[in-house]
């Protein structure tokens, strides 16, 4: 054990040699969260004697059990308040590595960095990179923001652009900083630079990705980026207000801080299924909670202090799959079945700034007709919805990224479009969301990932090269010399899968990958276009 003992500033940890690389899993990064913690910043690490094991994950946050289905066998399953623990992979503990940060998805109500998806062996191994993954809190215990929980009394309504940090909501976006903060301070010990960190996340994760590149807070503990299928979305305090009124209402608590401090955190689990039900059924992201625009972590949106240079020598790729909302539809009984009617319902639905349902679904269908794609009811929804929720954000997120940009010309922002395509439920799921992690992660090689990613020469080929892309950019603030620079107008994008559709690549496709890599000039525009005409200036 000795060999592998690093020393933090609250102690030290023991590591062990996992499948080549130098594990440590479970320590803490910031203090305890519950009881007095609760609903607060956390503060630093209590101080340990003698060297602490790190040989097992930490235990989960608080969050309702898996879907059937959405999980994976040897993943920890124990659940605690005091969740804020870190994981780190490294092949050395000397020299100085460049570290990638990943933050994990779920809505803001599930996950953890111990999932098997995204642990960082391979990465760490094949590539010669630091990987840290780990757990914040979620849920109503990370993302519950409402006046009343301003810390000591202090901040009103009309306080929210103070500067402090978190004073009365983003609590999770505080542990996220605590643990960019606590990489900056420990990581040269584990054979990382705290001079050379790139933080990634894909969905919720992605999402906070985007909070963070425009955080008062977060900046300097980050230079590169990258957002999966995560474009700014946040929630007003209007918005959160409501949403915390919800929760009160369904646990028949009154709204303040002392009543809410007394229900147990398995109470706050169930009673936030009333308030995704409530946003299921709105305008908007459907999701209970989202980071909160108006505190001293977040005070403005995102992508606006993003265009005003929150970021401008940060090096950024983001990018989406091409299906992302099959994952969301698969849970309806009627989507394998949608029909015409019922699909306008849910475009009428889902774009309430649509003035012309019936157009927008007509030229959609033309735009996949002359590619040669399917056109059947549910895939004119996927397409749609995947486009409204996630691609036009992030091309826009993109846009402004690429305009601030105060380093060389022609570098700091790339975009990808990943259209592999998963066999689960029959092929229905297409290249859903999600379904790029295995593959950036390598985790395409595990029997029981296949049944999700595929598997096959292809497929392993197609993730080393995104494996390589990625380090590349962490190591270098560039993806490769293949990639292109985002430009606004003509919108290059590197394309991992197969295009326009079908099996196999395409001419021109790189070596090395079965042809699944290209870049292309805007794909997908003309979608794009009628989409932006079609939502007006209320989907800008």
């Amino acid at each position: 054990m000795a060999e592998h003992v690093v020393e933090l500033d609250a102690g030290r940890v023991g590591g062990a040699i996992r499948s080549g690389v130098v594990a440590f899993s479970g320590i803490p990064y910031a203090g305890p969260v519950s009881g007095p913690g609760r609903w607060r910043p956390a503060g630093p690490v209590a101080p340990w004697s003698g060297v602490r094991s790190a040989d097992h994950f930490g235990p989960l946050a608080p969050q309702p059990p898996p879907g059937i289905g959405m999980s994976i066998g040897g993943e920890p399953d124990e659940h605690d308040e005091d969740c804020l623990t870190a994981n780190v992979w490294t092949p050395s503990l000397e020299g100085r590595r460049p570290v990638l940060v990943w933050i994990h998805g779920g809505g803001f109500t599930s996950g953890s960095g111990s999932g098997v998806l995204y642990r960082g062996g391979m990465l760490a191994r094949e590539h010669d990179v630091v990987v840290v993954t780990f757990n914040y809190r979620l849920g109503a215990l990370g993302w519950l923001a409402h006046p009343a929980l301003a810390i000591d009394g202090g901040d009103a309504a009309g306080d929210m652009g103070a500067g402090s940090g978190a004073r009365f909501g983003n609590w999770g976006l505080s542990d996220q900083i605590a643990l960019l903060d606590w990489v900056r301070r420990n990581i040269a010990g584990f054979g990382g630079d705290p001079g050379n960190v790139t933080v990634f996340g894909e969905s919720a994760g992605g999402m906070s990705v985007s909070a963070l590149l425009g955080s008062p807070q977060a900046r300097g503990l980050f230079h590169r980026a990258v957002v999966q299928s995560g474009p700014p979305y946040w929630h007003t305090p209007d918005q959160a207000a409501a949403a915390a009124e919800r929760l009160a209402s369904e646990l028949g608590v009154p709204l303040e801080r002392r009543a809410l401090a007394q229900v147990p955190a398995d109470a706050l689990v169930a009673a936030t299924d009333a308030v995704a039900e409530a946003a299921r059924g709105g305008a908007g992201l459907p999701l209970p909670f989202l980071p909160v625009v108006g505190d001293g972590i977040l005070p403005e949106e995102p992508r606006r202090a993003v265009g005003l240079g929150s970021v401008s020598s940060v090096p950024l790729v983001v990018g989406v799959t091409r299906d992302e909302a099959s994952f969301f539809a698969m849970s309806a009984p009627a989507f394998p079945h949608l029909d015409e009617e019922r699909l306008a319902v849910w475009v009428r639905r889902s774009l309430p700034a649509c003035d012309d349902p019936a157009g927008l679904i007509d030229a959609y269908r033309a735009a996949r007709s002359a590619r040669g794609e399917p056109i059947e009811p549910r895939h004119l929804w996927v397409a749609i919805s995947t486009d409204a929720v996630f691609r036009l954000p992030s091309v826009r997120l993109a846009d402004a990224h690429s305009r601030a940009w105060a380093g060389e010309a022609g570098t700091g922002t790339h975009s990808y479009l990943f259209t592999w395509e998963s066999p689960a439920f029959g092929g229905l799921l297409g290249s859903c969301h999600a379904l790029d992690i295995p593959f950036v992660f390598g985790s395409v090689v595990r029997p029981e990932v296949q049944m999700f990613s595929g598997g096959g020469e292809d497929a392993h080929a197609l993730s080393a090269r995104m494996r390589t892309d990625w380090t590349a950019f962490a190591r270098e603030g560039t993806p490769g010399g293949h990639w292109a620079a985002w430009d606004p107008l003509s919108r290059p994008t590197m394309v991992f899968g197969p295009w326009p559709g079908g099996p196999g690549g395409w001419p021109g496709g790189e070596e090395g990958t079965g042809g699944l890599a290209r870049v292309v000039a805007g794909p997908r525009d003309e979608e794009l276009a009628i989409l932006a005409a079609a939502l007006g200036p209320a989907g800008a």
